[in-house]
């Protein structure tokens, strides 16, 4: 007992040192023995605790004891022979009663018993009792990584009777521990296998059988109760109930501990339980650790609250703690999911500041963000440096990438990081095959999105609604209606039952073929099939009247979703905004616009996008500035149509001062400009005679492998000339024979190499 309460002291006081704890026993026995005697009788248990029984063993007859001395004399007197060898000569005599007597004999040799062990189990399976002799031995030789996997040797056993077994191995391993190890860990690692194992009724089971013999199981082993519990879907009440139960029975919780449960309760959706405990931690004898905090801050982000989780960040850095990759994570994750992907990257770039290396899960994040929003350039740059950092991309990586090239109508590209997902033999699950599909079928590429098809099904993939509803969509969009009809019916005939979001497919897919006919007769069909027709069906039927100037059937089917108790969302107003500025009704546009700030529908950059670039298309730059400055005073952010219009419109009425600061903010925050823009933005910058940031953007343009039209090359073909530098002008005109080759495929020659080159042999004449 004495030494129980000396180990359990330890586990309780650990800055106390063995002098500390062995001056004082009388106390320390008087606190802990009348501690759990307290404990004891809660459970219904005395205060003395049960003695370990004594060890006997079968008794040998004589020729048995002969055999045994032989055996053990020959194993202690080899030298490098293998034991079977050695051994060969009483095999034939050798029976499992022998393997204990002689493991008596050498149990004092800690690798003459494994190997001697190990050959004995080449015979013949040994008994349970041999097993538990062995994993004493080997706890008490400080060999506890053998003893445990000689316990789950034993546990991993195919069609084996848990509770049967788990009744025969305690028994043999209480009847063995005190002759032959008396080290209370071996129970410790039972309760460990028996928690890896997933057989929590069982460990607890343990857990209670030992507290009657005085043995408590360790925090370190009870933390892994508690790890293993919150993983699973019904572990998790049971891993809160032990933690609040298992101190009256002599645990002491650590800091581990607390960060487990915190991470329990955050996972739960309880976040001021886990912040609470938190708190508590310190009158508990724990101290929290950037584990504790960061956890927490990960918590209040799954659950939209960054301004509670960068508070806790300001007080981790008052205790001294630094964030680490964990809570960098949290807060970029959170960022992305929220589309405020340019900050994010500003975390990534202080988090590496820092000294802490981003991992493949920060990197994906914000691939997959950027290619939501359509910036594949900045997703192909972190792409590149994740991989220029060793950081492989998964699989999820590539798939991010794959769906941002299609959805930007880039097939080429996804095609060739499809190939090169597979050169690196990651496996493209369902989401990736349908992306393809789904891209080639709004490039129009039908028999390349059918192919796609056909490889998904040859990989053993089975094909969802999502995947069929693309199929269709591409096929209404050719007009191809038929087709479409026949493979709803294979969709249907796999049991896969047509819902709203497969209507609404089609529905857009028909309106985008310019049938908007066929398009209304089908959300009556949706309604006959029961089906109800929600907000994005009455949206996608709008924008398709807008778009042909019909505001007046696009103003019915608003009045008739109001009607129905449908709420519009922003792209509704959207649609409706496109369509006045398409139409010329810009009063109306702002009547809108002001209606939908009234009633707290916030506009979003497509909103303002609309207006602006009719406002420019009338050169009305005035009003165009006021919106702006009124979009950016709202909070909405700009994207990359913002931009491109704006600078646009600028070049247009040659303010070229403004262009520039737009175009170099724009790149600040990772937008790129489009071909259009870049033309535009060159040929006002060269009127201007601002030579120097023309030739810098025309550089760009040609880094990112982009045409310019033929007046920009004339430009500076003229202005290298002026230069003397005929070596560029020679390289300007192989440039813009390659690129117009590439751009005019059915032509013979193009007639823009040909200007070009006159122009060049006029100017090399004069």
């Amino acid at each position: 007992m004495k030494r129980y309460v000396l180990s359990l002291s330890r586990r309780c006081f650990p800055n106390l040192s063995s002098s500390e704890l062995g001056s004082t026993p009388s106390v320390f026995s008087f606190f802990f023995v009348g501690s759990l005697s307290h404990n004891f009788s809660s459970l219904g248990l005395t205060g003395t605790s049960r003695p370990f029984p004594d060890y006997s063993a079968k008794k040998p007859t004589i020729a048995d004891s002969e055999l045994v001395l032989h055996i053990s004399t020959t194993i202690k007197q080899r030298r490098y022979e293998p034991l079977r060898r050695v051994l060969k000569p009483f095999e034939s005599k050798f029976r499992s009663d022998h393997l204990i007597w002689v493991l008596m004999r050498i149990k004092n040799d800690y690798q003459l018993v494994i190997d001697f062990f190990n050959w004995a189990c080449l015979r013949k399976d040994p008994t349970l009792e041999a097993r538990c002799i062995v994993v004493q031995i080997a706890v008490s030789s400080k060999h506890p990584k053998t003893a445990h996997e000689l316990i789950r040797d034993f546990w991993v056993k195919p069609n084996l009777d848990i509770g049967l077994s788990f009744s025969h191995f305690i028994e043999h391993l209480i009847y063995t521990y005190k002759d032959w190890g008396s080290d209370p860990l071996v129970f410790d690692i039972f309760f460990q296998v028996l928690v890896e194992a997933g057989t929590f009724d069982e460990a607890r089971k343990l857990f209670d059988k030992m507290l009657n013999y005085g043995v408590v199981i360790s925090v370190d082993s009870c933390n892994l109760l508690l790890s293993r519990l919150s993983n699973t879907s019904t572990g998790v009440d049971k891993a809160l109930y032990f933690f609040s139960e298992f101190p009256d029975m002599g645990v002491c919780w650590n800091t581990a501990s607390h960060n487990i449960i915190t991470h329990i309760l955050c996972r739960s959706g309880k976040l001021k339980e886990a912040h609470s405990l938190l708190l508590k931690m310190e009158s508990k004898g724990c101290f929290p650790d950037v584990i504790s905090y960061s956890t927490l801050v990960d918590g209040y982000c799954r659950a939209g609250e960054l301004e509670i989780a960068v508070g806790l960040i300001g007080e981790m850095g008052l205790k001294g703690f630094k964030p680490n990759a964990f809570t960098y994570n949290s807060i970029i994750v959170f960022l992305c999911k929220n589309s405020q992907v340019v900050e994010a990257e500003r975390v990534l770039r202080e988090m590496m500041t820092h000294g802490i290396a981003p991992d493949n899960v920060v990197y994906t994040a914000l691939v997959d963000a950027f290619c939501k929003l359509g910036n594949l350039q900045a997703a192909s740059r972190l792409s590149n440096e994740m991989q220029n950092r060793q950081i492989d991309p998964d699989n999820i990586t590539y798939t991010a990438l794959i769906c941002g090239f299609c959805r930007s109508g880039k097939m080429a590209e996804a095609e060739k990081l499809f190939h090169e997902m597979l050169g690196k033999q990651l496996n493209p699950d369902e989401v990736t095959y349908t992306a393809l599909i789904d891209g080639y079928c709004k490039a129009g590429q039908m028999k390349e999105a059918f192919a796609v098809h056909n490889q998904m099904v040859q990989m053993g993939l089975i094909p969802n609604i999502v995947t069929y509803t693309a199929l269709a969509d591409g096929l209404c969009k050719q007009g191809d209606l038929e087709t479409a009809n026949e493979l709803l019916h294979e969709m249907c005939s796999k049991g896969l039952e047509l819902n709203v979001y497969t209507y609404n497919s089609l529905i857009n897919g028909i309106c985008k073929a310019g049938n908007i006919v066929q398009a209304v007769k089908l959300k009556e069909d949706m309604e006959l099939a029961g089906l109800h027709p929600d907000t994005i069906t009455y949206t996608t039927l709008m924008d398709a009247y807008c778009k042909s100037g019909d505001m007046v059937h696009a103003h019915e089917l608003l009045s008739e979703m109001l009607d129905k108790g449908l709420q519009p969302t922003v792209v509704t107003f959207n649609v409706l905004m496109n369509g006045f500025c398409i139409s010329g009704m810009l009063e109306d546009a702002k009547r809108l616009l002001s209606w939908m700030q009234e009633k707290g529908i916030k506009p979003n950059s497509t909103t303002y996008n609309s207006l602006m670039k009719q406002y420019c298309i009338g050169n009305d730059m005035r009003s165009t500035t006021e919106l702006y400055k009124g979009m950016c005073t709202q909070g909405v952010i700009p994207d990359c149509n913002t931009y491109n219009i704006l600078i646009k419109g600028h070049c247009k009425a040659r303010n070229m001062k403004e262009a520039w600061y737009l175009h170099k903010e724009m790149v600040s925050k990772g937008f790129s400009l489009r071909v259009s823009s870049y033309n535009t933005l060159i040929k006002g910058l060269f009127k201007k005679k601002r030579f120097a940031e023309s030739r810098e953007l025309f550089d760009e343009m040609r880094r990112e492998g982009l045409v310019a039209d033929k007046e920009i090359y004339n430009y500076f073909v003229d202005l290298n000339y002026d230069e003397g530098n005929i070596e560029m002008i020679l390289e300007l005109c192989d440039e813009a024979i390659e690129k117009c080759l590439i751009l005019m495929v059915t032509d013979a020659f193009d007639i823009l190499t040909l200007l070009i080159y006159n122009h060049v042999i006029n100017l090399l004449q004069i």
